[in-house]
């Protein structure tokens, strides 16, 4: 099965090839034969129904100061394609939502993965909310009385951004934290949207789990660690990959969510667990591949490809 293979994402001579999980994902489908295709999003155009973008051919390696080649742009006709792989990152605002409308005009011809329609519909901290008893003492508001009420009952909570990613913008405010007032004012200004208030989860010390999910199914995870002195675990402000098994919650966890993943085309999924709960779905452009496949000797990317190339049959 050769498949022609349109990936829209970020630039992709500035990816880190040893962590970027695009970058093993078109490894896998150049060695299968398949032909790549690289677009960023604002080169889609939809043209009287005609979904377009300025696209070029695509060839990968691992080397160490270059790892890509692209050939000349040429307008491809995204409807000619057999599989898109929607993998920019977030932030998720209008542009993100946008670029899942352009291509839900193709999505019934072309296997675009994620869905692009699930994907506009699944924001990362709010669809974990649709699997009551999963996650932990959430409030999502824009009432600043609802919020001090919430931080009087459960004490010690964690403040973040709906929309963010990346750990940018979340807060831990203990019970004498003085900034909490502070810090609900500067919400208000820079954000437009509720905020997202947590009870603050100890276990988070001893890391915060991404399970990686392939067409509902967990197929390994990895636990990160955060640095001393930071209540974030994220690899990129420092947090340490560890080697992990998965927990018999995790996978009750897993397989609550797996059958909704897999009925709305959310074939690579990436979920965050603190303890015993879950925080996050991430169905934009998940990350964890490269390191579970070196903690756990696996090749994640070969069961990404076998649940795509199993849909189209």
């Amino acid at each position: 099965m050769r498949l022609d293979v349109a990936i829209q994402m970020d630039p992709i001579e500035s990816i880190n090839v040893l962590a970027d999980s695009t970058f093993v994902l078109a490894l896998e489908a150049q060695a299968r034969g398949h032909r790549l295709y690289h677009y960023l999003p604002r080169q889609l155009s939809l043209t009287d129904g005609r979904v377009t973008a300025q696209a070029r051919r695509l060839r990968v390696w691992r080397g160490r100061k270059k790892h890509a080649v692209l050939g000349p742009i040429e307008t491809l006709d995204l409807a000619r394609m057999n599989v898109i792989l929607m993998r920019q990152d977030p932030p998720f605002d209008m542009a993100y939502i946008t670029a899942t409308h352009l291509l839900e005009h193709v999505s019934g011809k072309v296997l675009v993965v994620n869905d692009p329609a699930a994907v506009r519909n699944a924001p990362e901290k709010l669809f974990a909310t649709h699997f009551p008893g999963l996650m932990p003492p959430t409030l999502v508001s824009s009432d600043r009385g609802a919020i001090v009420a919430f931080r009087k009952k459960h004490h010690d909570i964690i403040l973040k951004p709906l929309f963010g990613n990346g750990g940018a913008g979340v807060f831990r405010i203990t019970p004498k934290d003085e900034n909490f007032n502070a810090l609900l004012e500067s919400f208000a200004v820079q954000y437009r949207e509720p905020i997202v208030v947590q009870r603050y989860l100890p276990a988070v010390r001893k890391g915060d789990k991404r399970i990686i999910l392939v067409d509902g199914e967990p197929l390994g995870g990895v636990l990160r660690v955060p640095a001393k002195g930071e209540a974030r675990a994220n690899l990129h402000v420092g947090g340490k990959a560890v080697k992990t098994k998965l927990t018999r919650r995790e996978r009750e966890i897993c397989a609550a969510i797996g059958p909704t993943l897999k009925s709305q085309g959310l074939i690579f999924v990436g979920i965050d667990v603190i303890g015993d709960y879950l925080t996050e779905i991430n169905v934009t452009s998940p990350t964890g591949i490269q390191e579970i496949n070196r903690l756990d000797g696996v090749t994640l990317e070969k069961n990404v490809w076998d649940a795509i190339e199993k849909r189209l049959g």
